[in-house]
C-alpha cells in the first residue's frame, strides 16, 4: 500500500538560533507546517520543504509563558495556537503579503514554462506570509492537549477540565466542562446515570476529535481509554456522554481515522489497540491490533517501551506508530503490517553490529501521504554549536522520509486491473506486463517495478526523478493525485491539481493539454478510468461551476473540442467502469448508472453517454467520505437465477460498495415480473431495481473483480478477491454443481474462504491464480563511509529503499479450505481447471507440505485430521507419485511415518513408480526406502531400477545406481565406503580410456573449440579418484555390479544394438574392449552377417548403397584406376572439417608392432614419447602411398588407428600423381550418388569409433561388418592381414568366409548398391578361402590367451593403447606411416561426444 522510497533528507535550518525542534504539525491544506521550538515559532512552505517565516518570543514574556509545547491550525490555516508549558495559550495570525514572493523556481532556458500563465504564482512559489500574536489566553492550569473542533477550539487541562474556546481567543461565556460531571457507561443504551470517573486528579492526556463518528476518542492519565460524544449540537456538560473501552488500561496516546471510523490507541506494553463505535448500542467495539510478533522481530517485540505517537495518513489508509525507545512502523488500515524500521538493514549496519533506532519525538503527514516529517529525538543531545563551515544553513533535527503508495489508496477503481501501479510524488511505478512486454523485446525483467520517465519505463538505467517530475514541474501540476493505467498495460494517464495527461509505453510519449487555460479549469475530484481508446474521468468545471463526467479519446490531440461532456447533478467522489457501464458515487449519497458507447464519427470517433440509473443510498449511508469504493460486478448470490439462464453472468448484476470497510452489496431485484431483452432496445429499456443491501465481509480494504469470462475457470473469474488487512485475504467462491445437475437445496451457492499469504496483495491475476504486490528492499551504504566524521550521515543510519514487484500463489490455501469443508468435488473442479498452469505440481506439494507439517507437530491429537483426505485428493492427479516424494524429501524424517500413514507404502509407491516409468521419481523413492527399510530391501528395489534404467538409457540414473548400490554395500559392512583407486578393468578400463584420452588433449589443446573441454568427460561414478583400490576387487557388491552390467551388454550385443552398446559404455566407463576380449567367441560372434548389416544400417540410420544407370559405361569398371580411385572415392565422402586442421603437433615414430596385441608392451615407451613431445616435433603430412601401379588401395596404406582418427581426411591430400585426373558428367553422377549414399556425420565416428574397438578386441568378424557398411577395403585389408600373421581361430576365419559369401548372395538379390566394393574386396575374399583351407600360422605370433590379456591390462597400458596405433599393412612399410596426433584427439573427443549426451565433471585423480 506505503513504500518507502530512497533515503530520507534531513531540513536545512538558516536561522542562528540553536534551539532543538520538539513539535511539528502540517495545515489542514498540507501546504504549510509549523515547528516548535521551546521560544520560538516557524512556518515552513511544504513543496520545497523552505522556511517561510519564525517568530521567536523575547526572553522576559519566554519566562512567563514557558517554553512552547503543542500547536494547532485553524480549518482556514489562517491562525495557529500555541500552548505554553505554564498554561497559556498564544494565539498567532498568518497573513500573507498579496504578490510577494519568497521563493521562485528557477527552470533551464527553452523548457516549456510560461510564466504569464494563470495560478502560475500561487502553485510555483512560496508565498511571504508574517506572524503576529494576536491573543493570550491564561487557563491556568497545564494543558495537555489542544483539538481543533470546526469552529471552536476545545482544550484539556490537567485540572480535569475541557475548556470550548473560540479561535478569536474568547470563551464565549461558555463554562468549563468538569470531566468529572461527563457521565460514562459501557454502551449509550445504558442508563442515563452512567458512573462518573469519580476521581479528583483524573485529566485528559490526548484526545482527537472524529468528525465522522461525531466526538472525540480520550485517552486519560490513569491509562483507560474511551469515546466522548455530544448528545445533542450543543457542546455543553449535561450534553456530553462517554463510552469506555472496556479491555485498555494503559493508554498513552490516540489518533482516528475518519474515513473508516477506528479510533487507534496505543498501549504502554507497545501495542496499538483499533477501535470502532457499534452504531446500534453506541458501544466502543475492538476491531483489531497492532503489534510486533516475535516470529518476525523476535529480540525487540516485547522492549520497544510504550507507544509513543500514532499518525493516519491523510488519505486513511495507512497508519504510523512509534515508539518511546524509538523506531518507526507503518501498518495498513486493518492491521497488514508493511514496514518496520526495528529489524533488517535498518537495525543492523553491514558488518552486525546493532544501531541506535530512531528516536522520534513529533511527526506529521505531508500532502497526498508521500512525505513524513519527523523530530529526531536524538539529535538534540549530540547537536554541535559550532556552525558548518561548508554549509551556511545549520542541520536541523527535523527528517523528510519520502513514500510511494498504491494507485489504489485514491482511485479504487484500479481494482479490476491486473497491473500493479504505484504512485509517487512525481513518478510512476509499474510492472511491465505481457502486452507491453510483446511490443517491446528489450524488456526481459518483470520482476523490478520502474518509473516512468521521459524516455520511457523500459529504458535500463538507475530510478531516477525526470520524467514525470519534469513535466509535472512545467505543468503547474501540485503533485501526482490520481493515476490509472489500461488494461493492456500500455497506456497510463496521471491527474494532478489541474487538468491531466496521458502517457503511452509503446510510443514512450506523453499527451498534454494544447490549451493551457482548459487544463487549469477542470480539478479531476472522483478520479479516472479507462475504457477501451478513452479516458473518463469526473472533474469540478472550474469557469462554469459545473461538475462534469468527460470521456476523451486516446489517440486524437488533448482538446475539450474532442471530449464528450455530461453534466453532473453532485459532486462525484468515485468513479468506476465495468464493461460499457460507468458507475458514479455523488455526493448526495446516490449512485448513477450510465451507459458508454462507441461512436464512429468522422476521423475521431467519440464516446456518448446515457443515464441509465439512479439508485439512493442516503438511508444506508451515514456519510458520503465513509464510502472507500463502489464497483459494479456480475457477481450475484445465485438466487433466483437457474442455469437455464447464465447469459446473465456477464451482465451487471450488483453493485459492491467499501463502506468504512465493511463490504456491501446490492443486486439487481430478480423477484419481480422479468424484462425481456428482445422487447425494447438496450437504452430504453427498463432496468431492474436493486434489492436491500447485504454485508458481505468487515475490515474490508480492497476488493477485486474481473469483467472477462473464462469458462474453464469459472470458480476463479466469477469469485470476488478481498483483502482484509492483517486477517490477510478472503475469495467469495462461487460453487457449481457438476455436470448440470440439481443443487442440493442445503448448499449454499457461494463460500466465502479466508486465507493468508506473505505480502500485501495488490492486484489479482485470475486465470494463472496469482496475487501480486509490491515489497521494499533495502541497500546498506553504510561501508562508503567509514570516517568518523561521517557517522552522522543519513546514508548511514539508513538503508536505500528500493522497492520490487512480488507474487505468491493462493490456489493451495483455497484447495485446503473447500477440503476442510468436505467439498472435495469443488476443489477438484478448481484444480482440474487450473491444472495446466505451470505451477501447479508445487501447489499441490505445498498444500501436502502444510497440512503434514501442522498435523505431525502438533501436540493434542487432531479428532479430525485432514491429511488423508489431502493425499485422496492429490491421487487424482497424475502428479501424485512425484508431489508426495518431494514433500517427503523436504520434510524432516521424523514426519515420514505420519505422512506414509496417509498416502501408502513406499515400497508400493516406487514400484508404481516402475509401472507408469517414471525412474526419476522412483529414484526418490530409493532414497526414502533406504531410511526406512532394511539395506537388503533397498539393495532388491535399487537392483529392480537399476535394471530398468539400464534398459532405458537413463545414463545419469545409471551412474547414480551404481554409485547407491556401492554405498548400500559399505553401509552393510557399518564401514565408511573406501576411495576406489583400481579395480579389475572389466570394469574401470574404459573408463581410463576416456578419462586420460580427454586429459592428453588438454596437453596441445587450447586452441580447440570450447566443445572439447574437460567438463565434457564423464565423472567415475565410484569416488573421487576414478580408480579403485585392489581390496575393493574382490567386494562382492563390485561383482555384483559388474555381473549386471556385463547381462545388459551381452544383452545388447545379442541383440545387435551396437549403437546402445556404445552410449552405454562411453557412458558408464564399461571396459568393453576387455569384456570383448572376454566374450570373442561366445556373446560377440556374430551368426548372421546379413541380419546384422541390415540392423546396423537401420540404427546408424545409413543409406543401403545403390548403384546408378550410368556406371555401366563407367571408366570405373576396368583399369588401373579401378581400385585406386574408387577407393578413393570411396573415402572421401566424409570431406568435413577436419581437413583444414593445423598438423603441426607432436607425432608418435615408435614402429609398429606386427601384432594387434603387441602394442601392449611398448606402452610405458609409447606415452613417453606421446606426452613429452614439444618443440623438437615435425611437421607431417599423410600422402598416399602408390608404388609401381601395384593394386593395392590408398586406403591401406594408412592402418586402422589412423584411419578412424582422421575421419578420411586424405581426399585433400591426393598424390600428386593424380592431379591430371580429369571427371566426366557420368562420373560426376558417380560422385554425387556416392556421397548421397553416406549416412550422418556424428553416425561415421560412432561406427569409426566401434570398429576401432572390436579391432583392439580382436572381434575381427564385427569389423568386417562396419567394413562393408563404411565401404573401405582398407578395414577388411587390414582384418585380412591379421588374419594372415596371426594365428586366428578358424572357426572365426570360417564365420567370416561364410558371412561374407551370404552378403555377396544377398547383394546379387537384393542390394546390388554393394556389389562394385564386394568386386573390390574379391582378391581378398579368396585369399581367405585359402587361408581357412591351410590355417598358415606365423612365427612371429606368440598365442595369448584372453585371461592373460585381461591381466595385462592396466590403466597406463590401456591409456597408452588408445593413443598408439595397431595393425599393419602387408603390403606397405610401417615406418613410413605418420598420424596428426592434433587431428587424433580432436577426432576421438568427437567420438567420445557422439555417444554422450550430457555434460559431465571429470576429477583427476
Amino acid at each position: 500500500m506505503y513504500f518507502l522510497s530512497g533515503w530520507p533528507k534531513r531540513l536545512l535550518c538558516p536561522l542562528e538560533s540553536l534551539e532543538q525542534p520538539l513539535h511539528i504539525q502540517t495545515d489542514p491544506q498540507r501546504a504549510f507546517f509549523a515547528v516548535l521550538s521551546p521560544s520560538q515559532l516557524s512556518v515552513w512552505y511544504c513543496r520545497p520543504s523552505v522556511l517561510v517565516v519564525s517568530y521567536k518570543e523575547l526572553s522576559k514574556a519566554a519566562s512567563q509563558f514557558g517554553p512552547y509545547k503543542q500547536a494547532e491550525w485553524r480549518p482556514d490555516s489562517a491562525m495557529i495556537a500555541v500552548s505554553t508549558a505554564n498554561g497559556y495559550i498564544l494565539f498567532f495570525e498568518i497573513s500573507s503579503t498579496r504578490d510577494k514572493y519568497l521563493y521562485e523556481p528557477m527552470f533551464p532556458k527553452g523548457s516549456p514554462h510560461l510564466k504569464g500563465t494563470p495560478h502560475y504564482k500561487e502553485d510555483q512559489c512560496a508565498p511571504s506570509l508574517s506572524l503576529e500574536m494576536k491573543k493570550v489566553l491564561d487557563l491556568q492550569a497545564s494543558i495537555t492537549s489542544l483539538q481543533s473542533m470546526l469552529e471552536d477550539l476545545l482544550v484539556a487541562t490537567a485540572d480535569g477540565f475541557l475548556h470550548l474556546v473560540h479561535w478569536d481567543g474568547m470563551t464565549n461565556g461558555r463554562k468549563a466542562i468538569n470531566l468529572c460531571t461527563v457521565p460514562f457507561s459501557v454502551d449509550l443504551q445504558s442508563s442515563r446515570a452512567g458512573s462518573f470517573l469519580g476521581f479528583e486528579d483524573v485529566y485528559i492526556r490526548d484526545m482527537e476529535y472524529c468528525a465522522t463518528l461525531d466526538g472525540f476518542a480520550v485517552v486519560f492519565n490513569d491509562g483507560r481509554v474511551g469515546f466522548i460524544t455530544p448528545m445533542s449540537s450543543r457542546l455543553t456538560a449535561e450534553q456530553l456522554h462517554g463510552v469506555w473501552a472496556q479491555d485498555v488500561i494503559d493508554g498513552t496516546c490516540v489518533a482516528v481515522n475518519n474515513k473508516y471510523r477506528l479510533m487507534a490507541f496505543g498501549c504502554a506494553n507497545g501495542s496499538v489497540q483499533v477501535y470502532t463505535v457499534d452504531t446500534t448500542t453506541g458501544a466502543m467495539q475492538f476491531s483489531h491490533k497492532l503489534e510486533l510478533t516475535p516470529k518476525q522481530y523476535p529480540d525487540i517485540w516485547n522492549k520497544t517501551g510504550p507507544v509513543k505517537l500514532i499518525r493516519w495518513s491523510p488519505d486513511s489508509c495507512v497508519v504510523m506508530v512509534t515508539w518511546e525507545y524509538g523506531g518507526l512502523s507503518l501498518w495498513s488500515v486493518f492491521g497488514a503490517q508493511l514496514i518496520c524500521t526495528l529489524g533488517g538493514d535498518f537495525a543492523y549496519q553491514s558488518d552486525g553490529a546493532k544501531k541506535d533506532p530512531l528516536k522520534i519525538s513529533s511527526m506529521t503527514w505531508g500532502s497526498e501521504g508521500y512525505h513524513l516529517w519527523v523530530i529526531d529525538g536524538n539529535s538534540s543531545s549530540n547537536m554541535k554549536p559550532e556552525r558548518d563551515t561548508y554549509n551556511e544553513a545549520r542541520q536541523f533535527g527535523i527528517l523528510q522520509f519520502h513514500f510511494i503508495k498504491s494507485a489504489l489508496t485514491v482511485n479504487p477503481c484500479m481494482s479490476n486491473q491486473e497491473q500493479v501501479l504505484l504512485q509517487g510524488e512525481d513518478r510512476l511505478y509499474l510492472n511491465c506486463g505481457d502486452a507491453a512486454q510483446a511490443q517491446s523485446p528489450r524488456n526481459t525483467s518483470l520482476s523490478e517495478p520502474k518509473p516512468t520517465r521521459e524516455r520511457g519505463p523500459f529504458s535500463d538505467g538507475s530510478l531516477d526523478s525526470q520524467g514525470l517530475s519534469t513535466l509535472l514541474g512545467h505543468r503547474h501540476w501540485h503533485v501526482v493525485q490520481f493515476s490509472a493505467i489500461d488494461k493492456l498495460g500500455q497506456n497510463v494517464a496521471v491527474v494532478g491539481k489541474f487538468g491531466f495527461a496521458h502517457y503511452s509505453l509503446l510510443t514512450k510519449k506523453w499527451k498534454l493539454f494544447g490549451n493551457i487555460t482548459q487544463e487549469q479549469n477542470m480539478m479531476v475530484t472522483g478520479g479516472l478510468a479507462w475504457w477501451n481508446d478513452f479516458i473518463v474521468l469526473a472533474c469540478y468545471n472550474l469557469n462554469d461551476r459545473q461538475e462534469e463526467l468527460r470521456v476523451y479519446l486516446r489517440t486524437s490531440n488533448l482538446d475539450n473540442a474532442f471530449a464528450h461532456i455530461t453534466k453532473v447533478q453532485a459532486d462525484t467522489l468515485l468513479l468506476s467502469v465495468f464493461r460499457d457501464m460507468v458507475i458514479l458515487f455523488r455526493a448526495d449519497c446516490s449512485i448513477c448508472l450510465y451507459s458508454i458507447e462507441r461512436r464512429p464519427e468522422g476521423l475521431n470517433p467519440t464516446a456518448s453517454i446515457q443515464v441509465l440509473q439512479e439508485v439512493s443510498m442516503s438511508r444506508y449511508i451515514p456519510h458520503p467520505f465513509l464510502v472507500v469504493s463502489v464497483t459494479l460486478t456480475s457477481v450475484r448470490t445465485e438466487t433466483g437465477i437457474t442455469l437455464k439462464m447464465p447469459q446473465q453472468a456477464c451482465e451487471a448484476e450488483s453493485i459492491m460498495l467499501n463502506l468504512a470497510g465493511q463490504l456491501i452489496m446490492l443486486q439487481r431485484d430478480r423477484s419481480g415480473p422479468q424484462i425481456r431483452d428482445k422487447d425494447n432496445t438496450p437504452n430504453q429499456r427498463k432496468h431492474l431495481p436493486f434489492c436491500a443491501p447485504v454485508v458481505l465481509a468487515q475490515s474490508v480494504e480492497n476488493v477485486w473483480t474481473t469483467s472477462r469470462i473464462n469458462k474453464q475457470k469459472r470458480h476463479l473469474l466469477e469469485a470476488l478477491w478481498l483483502s482484509c488487512g492483517g486477517a490477510g485475504m478472503k475469495v467469495w467462491l462461487p460453487l457449481f454443481p457438476r455436470d448440470h445437475r440439481k443443487p442440493h437445496s442445503f448448499l449454499s451457492r457461494r463460500i466465502m474462504l479466508p486465507f493468508h499469504i506473505n505480502i500485501y496483495p495488490l492486484a489479482v491475476l485470475f486465470e494463472d491464480a496469482l496475487v501480486l504486490g509490491a515489497v521494499n528492499d533495502t541497500v546498506l551504504y553504510d561501508c562508503l563511509y567509514t570516517q568518523t566524521s561521517a557517522r552522522e550521515h543519513l546514508e548511514v543510519l539508513f538503508p536505500f529503499s528500493i522497492v520490487e514487484r512480488t507474487s505468491q500463489i493462493y490456489l493451495h490455501h483455497i484447495l485446503r479450505q473447500l477440503l476442510v469443508r468436505n467439498l472435495g468435488e469443488q476443489a477438484l473442479l478448481l484444480a482440474h481447471s487450473c491444472a495446466t498452469l505451470p505451477y501447479f505440481p508445487h501447489v499441490l506439494e505445498l498444500m501436502l507440505h502444510e497440512v503434514l507439517e501442522e498435523e505431525a507437530t502438533s501436540r493434542e491429537p487432531i479428532p479430525d485430521p485432514l491429511l488423508p483426505t489431502v493425499a485422496k485428493f492429490i491421487t487424482e492427479f497424475p502428479l501424485f507419485l512425484q508431489t508426495v516424494v518431494h514433500c517427503a524429501r523436504k520434510t524432516e524424517y521424523a514426519l515420514w511415518n505420519y505422512l506414509f500413514a496417509a498416502v501408502g507404502n513406499p515400497k508400493d509407491l516406487f514400484e508404481e513408480c516402475l509401472m507408469a516409468q517414471d525412474l526419476d521419481t522412483a529414484a526418490s523413492y530409493l532414497i526414502i526406502l533406504q531410511n526406512m527399510e532394511v539395506p537388503a530391501v533397498s539393495r532388491q528395489h535399487a537392483t529392480l531400477l537399476f535394471n530398468t534404467a539400464l534398459e532405458q538409457g537413463k545414463w545419469d540414473l545409471c551412474r547414480h545406481m551404481i554409485r547407491f548400490l556401492k554405498a548400500i554395500g559399505s553401509g552393510e559392512t557399518e564401514t565408511p565406503p573406501a576411495t576406489p583407486t583400481t579395480q579389475e578393468p572389466s570394469s574401470s578400463s574404459g573408463f581410463e580410456f576416456f578419462r586420460h584420452r580427454s586429459i592428453s588433449l588438454s596437453q596441445s589443446a587450447e586452441n580447440l573449440h570450447s566443445k572439447f573441454n574437460l567438463t565434457k568427460t564423464l565423472s567415475m561414478p565410484s569416488g573421487p579418484s576414478g580408480k579403485r583400490c585392489s581390496k575393493d576387487s574382490d567386494c562382492a557388491e563390485n561383482m555384483y555390479i559388474d555381473m549386471m552390467l556385463w547381462r545388459h551388454a551381452r544383452r545388447l550385443l545379442e541383440e545387435i544394438k551396437l549403437k546402445d552398446l556404445g552410449c552405454f559404455a562411453a557412458q558408464l566407463g564399461f571396459e568393453l574392449i576387455g569384456w570383448l576380449c572376454k566374450e570373442r567367441a561366445r556373446a560377440a560372434r556374430v551368426e548372421d552377417f546379413v541380419f546384422a548389416l541390415k540392423k546396423l544400417h537401420k540404427d546408424f540410420r545409413w543409406p543401403l548403397p545403390v548403384i546408378p544407370a550410368s556406371s555401366l559405361t563407367s571408366p570405373f569398371k576396368n583399369g588401373k584406376y579401378k581400385t585406386a580411385v574408387g577407393e578413393q572415392l570411396l573415402k572421401s565422402q566424409s570431406v568435413d572439417t577436419f581437413v583444414n586442421m593445423e598438423t603441426d603437433t607432436g607425432v608418435s615414430n615408435t614402429p609398429r608392432s606386427r601384432s594387434w596385441l603387441g602394442a601392449i608392451s611398448s606402452s610405458q615407451r609409447e606415452i613417453d614419447t606421446v606426452s613429452s613431445h614439444g618443440p623438437h616435433m615435425q611437421d607431417a603430412f599423410l600422402s598416399p602411398l602408390l608404388s609401381k601401379g601395384d593394386e593395392c588401395s590408398i586406403g591401406s596404406a594408412t592402418d586402422l588407428t589412423e584411419t578412424s582418427s582422421m575421419v578420411d581426411g586424405d581426399w585433400t591430400m591426393v598424390d600428386e600423381n593424380f592431379s591430371g585426373l580429369s571427371l566426366t558428367q557420368s562420373e560426376l553422377e558417380h560422385l554425387s550418388l556416392e556421397l548421397a549414399s553416406k549416412g550422418p556425420h556424428k553416425s561415421q565416428v560412432q561406427l569409426r569409433y566401434l570398429l576401432h574397438i572390436f579391432m583392439e578386441a580382436g572381434c575381427l568378424d564385427w569389423c568386417v561388418i562396419i567394413g562393408l557398411i563404411l565401404r573401405e577395403s582398407s578395414v577388411i585389408n587390414q582384418v585380412f592381414s591379421i588374419i594372415q600373421s596371426s594365428d586366428i581361430d578358424g572357426e572365426i576365419c570360417q564365420s567370416i568366409k561364410t558371412g561374407l559369401y551370404a552378403v555377396d548372395k544377398w547383394a546379387s538379390t537384393d542390394c546390388p548398391g554393394y556389389k562394385p566394393f564386394l568386386n573390390i574386396i574379391k582378391p581378398q575374399i579368396q585369399k581367405l578361402s585359402e587361408i581357412v583351407e591351410e590355417q598358415v600360422q606365423p612365427e612371429a605370433f606368440q598365442p595369448v590367451n584372453p585371461s592373460k590379456v585381461t591381466e595385462q591390462v592396466n590403466p597406463r597400458a590401456e591409456e597408452s593403447r588408445i593413443l598408439s596405433s595397431h595393425g599393419t599393412n602387408p603390403q606397405s612399410d610401417a615406418g613410413n606411416i605418420s598420424a596428426s596426433r592434433h587431428e587424433e584427439d580432436k577426432s576421438k573427443t568427437e567420438v567420445e561426444d557422439s555417444f554422450q549426451e550430457g555434460s559431465y565433471d571429470c576429477i583427476v585423480s
